[in-house]
């Protein structure tokens, strides 16, 4: 793919949405594309993660592990999906696993690249402050309405 192709999808991608294309240029620029094969694991549950993926084509099936160590399906991550967006800003372990269903592309966005765009950039740093305490605050409403199922 050309590099206006990942332009077009990373603006697509919600904690990117409204950046300037010249900011999403130099991501994009910094990034490194990685295909997979069906079947192939793209990360798996409890590694420590240091960057996030976009899938740029394909997809992913996710799951993780309960405590009975039995797995439990997470979905289905397709075009346009940033995974472990976490671990672009900080020390994570990864959550879940992903395995390519099809044969699939992901754009790998690591965290100094990502850090450098916050640090360059401040009005960067401010949009994705923002996203991520919208998602979180989403995160913890949906917790609470669990909650009260198991009341």
């Amino acid at each position: 793919m050309a590099l206006s192709d990942d332009i077009a999808l990373l603006s697509k991608v919600p904690l990117f949405a409204g950046l300037s294309d010249d900011k999403l240029r130099l991501m994009a620029f910094g990034a490194e594309r990685r295909r997979l094969v069906e079947g192939q694991t793209l990360f798996r549950e409890g590694t420590s993660a240091d960057c996030g993926f976009v899938v740029a084509e394909g997809a992913f099936q996710l799951a993780s592990t309960r405590r009975d160590g039995s797995t439990r399906d997470e979905g289905v991550a397709g075009e346009g999906t940033l995974l472990s967006e976490l671990a672009m800003i900080s020390a994570v372990e990864r959550k879940y696993t992903a395995i390519a269903l099809e044969d699939s592309e992901v754009i790998r966005i690591n965290r100094p690249l990502f850090r450098r765009m916050l640090e360059e950039y401040p009005d960067v740093a401010i949009l994705v402050d923002a996203r991520i305490r919208e998602n979180l605050a989403a995160m913890i409403g949906e917790m609470k309405g669990l909650a009260g199922r198991f009341a």
